[in-house]
């Protein structure tokens, strides 16, 4: 099974976020950036596949920085293939335009099954998966957990409320948005990525933003302002639920 995995950057959340001149858009001179968690967990659930059924992994991103240590990282952890899109940015693309160029890339390399994370952070547009199958006119599956074959068929495991699994048989050529892999991305040694970085290449394509696509223009952003405190009520408990009463009166619930 030959199995290509769609990964871009977000903004790492646990440094701090801030807002350009423009205010419009994020600041990313000094931002951290690592790759999606969701992608990374379609990295794993590609990896084991592989490990399962045979064939080879292709994981595609777009050119930012940090992306070759991504994508040597995924070698390391057993992707066969590693393409990076010059020229565009998945950081300061909107996910159609990402989505389209990963669907014209995806239609020249015809793999049978495409993974990606099932959300990123920083989507404001939609979620590539589901962009991507629209344009190639596949189907498509979201918040997928697990990925067996069966049959000849590619059987996908969905999470539903209240613990509940759902099993879905999907043909193929498909794209699905994972949720979580059916382990943990596994650790790899810094070692084994440098040893990655020097067995391995990356193959580098053209790409360009498309100049007509469906994507709401950010007009704002800012941070949330603060609004009204919690008011903190004192006295016997008698005193409090009279208080407690007296507000719910006055806010109409009673």
């Amino acid at each position: 099974m030959n199995i290509a995995v769609l990964a871009k950057l977000v903004p790492d959340l646990v440094e701090e976020i801030s807002i350009d001149s423009s205010g419009a858009k994020l600041d990313t001179e000094f931002a951290r950036f690592i790759v999606n968690e969701f992608d990374d967990h379609a990295i794993e659930e590609a990896v084991l596949l592989k490990e399962r059924l045979g064939g080879q992994v292709t994981v595609v991103a777009a050119d930012d920085e940090g992306v070759d240590e991504v994508l040597f990282t995924a070698a390391a952890k057993g992707a066969d293939r590693l393409i990076k899109l010059t020229g565009i940015s998945a950081v300061e693309t909107s996910n159609h335009a990402l989505a389209r160029v990963f669907a014209d890339t995806l239609s020249e390399l015809g793999p049978d099954l495409i993974l990606t994370g099932v959300q990123a952070h920083n989507d404001l547009d939609g979620s590539v998966g589901a962009l991507v199958a629209a344009m190639l006119e596949l189907p498509y599956l979201g918040y997928v957990s697990a990925i067996t074959a069966q049959d000849g068929q590619t059987v996908l495991q969905k999470e539903y409320p209240g613990g509940l699994i759902g099993e879905y048989q999907v043909p193929t050529p498909a794209v699905v948005g994972v949720q979580a892999g059916e382990q943990p991305p596994r650790y790899v040694a810094v070692s084994k990525v440098r040893q990655a970085m020097k067995s391995c290449s990356i193959e580098e394509r053209s790409a360009s933003v498309p100049e007509a696509t469906s994507e709401l223009p950010v007009e704002r952003m800012y941070k949330p302002e603060p609004a009204e405190h919690a008011t903190m009520l004192e006295g016997t408990p008698d005193e409090i639920a009279e208080k407690l009463v007296g507000v719910f009166k006055e806010v109409g619930v009673m």
